[in-house]
C-alpha cells in the first residue's frame, strides 16, 4: 500500500525525536551563579569547612540559595552575579590560602535528568562572560633550548666515546665544536651523525672545528613540539585554577587561545598562565674562589648567582636535575612551620637525583628558580625578546642519597610556595609565552546576548512559520511540526555530545540558518507534489512521487553544504568552528525531520486513504 509505514518504522521515528527532546530538556533550567571551593595541596574539603563558609556568609549577609558538599568541593549556589562575586572576594580574603576560591555556573538540572547523562548546552564566552587571552609563543626561545641541550648531549657522547675536544659551543643558529687535531674531528664527525641523523654537519679541518646545525624539518618539528607542549601545560595549569569549560586551542602557527568562562577577576589567571618558571638543582661550587667571582673572575665551569637576601652564591653550571622530570609538586609546611614544596620525580629524574646525590653527600646543593619575563625589545622578527632570571632559593648540604621523594625550602610565603607546585606540577613551558591580545566579556553582557540571540532564533522561527501555514495549509503544518522537532534536536545533540559543544553567537546564527534550510527542503517535496497532482496523478501517487523525486535533489544540496561547514570547522577557530558546529549537526537533523519526519506525519494522517483533494 502507498504511503503507509510499517508501526515498529513510526516508533523508530517517535522514539528518536523524543531523545532529542529529553536531552535537551535541561536547558529549559537556568544555570546558578555559584562559588567552588576546593582544597589545595594537603587540605581537605570537609563538613567543618562547609559551615566554615556558611558563617562568614552569613556574617557578611551574603544570601545564597544553598550551599552543599559536591564531588569532594564545597559549592555556593546564588540567585545573582552581585551577590556571587561579593562571596568570591570574601572568601578569597579569608581562605584563598588552603583553598582554591573559583567562579562558577552551576547547573540546575533535576536528578534524574543529570542520572541519565542530561546536561544543559555550555555556553561560549561571548554568552558566560569572562575572560580569553591570545598568547603567542616565541618559537626562538625554544630552538635555543634545543640547542642548549644537544651542547650537553655532545659533550656526554664524546667522553663517553674518549673523544677529546677542546670546547663545545652554542653559537647563533650552530653548534661548534673545537677538536686539538684532525683524528678526533673525523671520529667525532663519524659519531655525532650517526647519533643525530636529524642534524647537518660540517667539518672544517683548517681550524679543526666541526659545526652541527638544525635541518629545516627539525626546526619544524622544535616549533610544533613547542606549541603544543605548551598547550598541554596551558590546559594543566587551566585545570589547576579550577575553572569550568575552559577552552584552550592553537590558532595559526604560534599562538594559543584560551577562554575561561566566568572568570572576571585576570590577575590571577595572567599569572599562573603565562609564568615560564621551573628550577634546577645544581651543586655549589666550593672550591672555586667566591671573592674572585665578585671580582668578575668566575671560573669557566661555574656561574655567579644570587640568593633571595641577596647573598652571593657560586654554582658549577652543571645541571644534575631539571624540572622536566617532576610529575606532581605540593606545598605543605616543614617542621619549623616555614613553608616548603613537596617534589616527587618520574623514574629517570630519581635514577638521575640518586645517582648525583649518591657521589656528592656532604657537599651543599641549591635549587635555582628560573623564570622567564618579558622585555620591551623585541628581535628582528618583532618578536618579544624575554630576559632570563636565575634565582637561588635555597641552598642546603646533602645529607644522604636522595631518591624520588624530597622536599625543598626557601619560598618566601605560603601562597608563594602554592604557586610554585602548582607550576611545578603542571609543567614547565617548553617556550615563553607573552599576551599579545586580553579581551574581557561582563556576565551582564553575556546575558544580553544570549536574549538577542534567542530572540533572533524565535523571530526567523516565527516568521517561517506562519508563511508555511499561510503557503501551504494542512502541509505546512506538516512542516512547522518538523521544523520545531529540528530545533529540538539541535539542542539535544549539542548537550549530548562528549565533552560538549559550547554555542555561541556565531552558533546562533548557524541555528537560524538552519531553520531557514529545514523548510527548504520541504518546499522542494511540497511542490513536487503539487506538480504530480497537476499532471493529474492521483493523491496517493502524487505524495509517493513527490517525496521520491525530490529525495536525490535534497541530498545533493545538503551534503555539499555539510562538506562547506565541515571544512570550516576543520580549518576555523573560534567563532568559526562555532558556527561550522551548529551548522553541520543542523543539516544533518533537517534531514532527518524534514524528509523522515514528515514523511512519517504524512503517512500516519493521509497514507493510505482515497482522497480527491490535498490539502497544499
Amino acid at each position: 500500500m502507498l504511503n503507509k509505514y510499517p508501526l515498529w518504522k513510526s516508533l523508530m521515528v517517535l522514539f528518536i525525536v523524543a531523545i532529542g527532546a529529553i536531552y535537551a530538556s535541561p536547558n529549559l533550567y537556568p544555570e546558578d551563579p555559584a562559588v567552588q571551593l576546593s582544597g589545595l595541596r594537603g587540605v581537605e574539603t570537609t563538613a567543618a569547612t562547609l559551615d566554615t563558609v556558611k558563617s562568614h556568609l552569613d556574617e557578611n549577609n551574603i544570601s545564597y540559595a544553598n550551599i552543599a558538599m559536591e564531588k569532594g568541593q564545597v559549592l555556593a549556589r546564588f540567585k545573582n552575579t552581585e551577590e556571587q562575586l561579593k562571596a568570591r572576594d570574601l572568601l578569597d580574603d579569608i581562605m584563598g590560602e588552603e583553598y582554591s576560591v573559583a567562579l562558577n555556573l552551576t547547573p540546575a538540572t533535576p536528578s534524574w535528568l543529570a542520572s541519565i547523562g542530561g546536561t544543559p548546552m555550555k555556553l561560549g564566552l561571548d554568552l558566560s562572560g569572562g575572560v580569553s587571552f591570545l598568547m603567542e609563543v616565541n618559537m626562538q626561545e625554544a630552538i635555543v633550548k634545543v640547542q642548549k641541550s644537544l651542547v650537553d648531549d655532545f659533550r656526554t657522547g664524546l667522553r663517553g666515546e674518549k673523544i677529546r675536544y677542546r670546547s663545545v659551543k652554542n653559537t647563533n643558529d650552530s653548534i661548534n665544536v673545537q677538536f686539538r687535531n684532525a683524528e678526533d674531528l673525523e671520529k667525532a664527525e663519524t659519531f655525532l651523525s650517526k647519533q643525530n641523523r636529524d642534524l647537518l654537519f660540517v667539518s672544517n679541518e683548517g681550524n679543526l672545528t666541526l659545526s652541527a646545525s638544525m635541518t629545516e624539518q627539525k626546526l619544524k618539528e622544535t616549533r610544533e613540539y613547542a606549541l603544543q607542549q605548551n598547550i598541554t601545560i596551558i590546559r594543566n595549569r587551566v585545570n589547576e585554577l579550577g575553572v569550568a569549560e575552559p577552552l584552550v586551542q592553537r590558532q595559526g602557527k604560534k599562538h594559543i587561545v584560551i577562554e575561561l568562562p566566568g572568570v572576571q577577576d585576570t590577575a590571577k589567571a595572567k599569572e599562573i598562565l603565562s609564568a615560564t618558571a621551573t628550577i634546577e638543582f645544581r651543586l655549589v661550587d666550593t672550591e672555586g674562589d667566591l671573592g674572585a667571582a665578585l671580582n668578575g673572575r668566575v671560573p669557566g665551569s661555574s656561574q655567579l648567582l644570587k640568593e633571595r637576601n641577596g647573598q652571593p652564591v657560586l654554582l658549577k653550571k652543571r645541571v644534575m636535575l631539571t624540572g622536566d622530570h617532576i610529575v606532581d609538586a605540593g606545598s605543605s609546611f616543614d617542621e619549623y612551620s616555614r613553608p616548603q614544596v613537596n617534589i616527587t620525580l618520574d623514574s629517570a629524574g630519581g635514577n638521575k637525583m640518586s645517582s648525583n646525590t649518591k657521589s656528592n653527600i656532604g657537599k651543599p646543593m641549591a635549587t635555582v628558580f628560573i623564570e622567564f619575563k618579558p622585555t620591551d625589545r623585541v628581535d628582528s622578527e618583532g618578536n618579544t625578546i624575554f630576559e632570563k632570571v636565575e634565582e637561588v632559593i635555597s641552598v642546603a648540604t646533602i645529607q644522604a642519597r636522595l631518591g624520588k621523594t624530597f622536599r625543598i625550602t626557601g619560598a618566601g610565603s605560603q601562597a608563594e610556595a602554592h604557586n610554585l607546585a602548582l607550576l611545578l606540577r603542571a609543567g614547565a613551558l617548553v617556550a615563553p609565552i607573552q599576551i599579545v591580545e586580553e579581551r574581557t566579556v561582563g556576565p551582564t553582557l553575556g546575558a544580553e546576548n544570549v536574549q538577542l540571540g534567542f530572540q533572533a532564533i524565535m523571530l526567523g522561527f516565527g516568521l517561517v512559520f506562519l508563511f508555511m501555514l499561510v503557503y501551504y495549509r494542512a502541509f505546512g503544518i506538516v512542516a512547522n511540526l518538523a521544523l520545531g522537532a529540528n530545533l529540538v534536536m539541535i539542542i539535544g545533540v549539542m548537550s549530548m555530545m562528549p565533552g560538549g559543544a559550547a554555542l555561541t553567537l556565531p552558533g546562533m546564527a548557524g541555528i537560524v540558518l538552519t531553520v531557514g534550510m529545514a523548510v527548504d527542503a520541504n518546499v522542494l517535496i511540497f511542490e513536487r507534489i503539487r506538480e504530480e497532482i497537476r499532471e493529474g496523478k492521483s493523491i496517493q501517487q502524487s505524495i509517493h512521487q513527490g517525496y521520491d523525486a525530490a529525495f536525490s535533489t535534497i541530498i545533493d544540496a545538503n551534503i555539499t553544504t555539510l562538506i562547506a561547514a565541515l571544512i570550516l570547522f576543520a580549518v576555523g577557530t573560534g567563532p568559526i568552528k562555532g558556527f561550522a558546529i551548529t551548522l553541520s549537526i543542523g543539516i544533518l537533523t533537517s534531514m532527518f525531520t524534514a524528509v523522515v519526519g514528515t514523511r512519517t506525519v504524512v503517512n500516519a494522517v493521509w497514507g493510505g486513504k482515497r482522497l480527491d483533494k490535498l490539502s497544499i
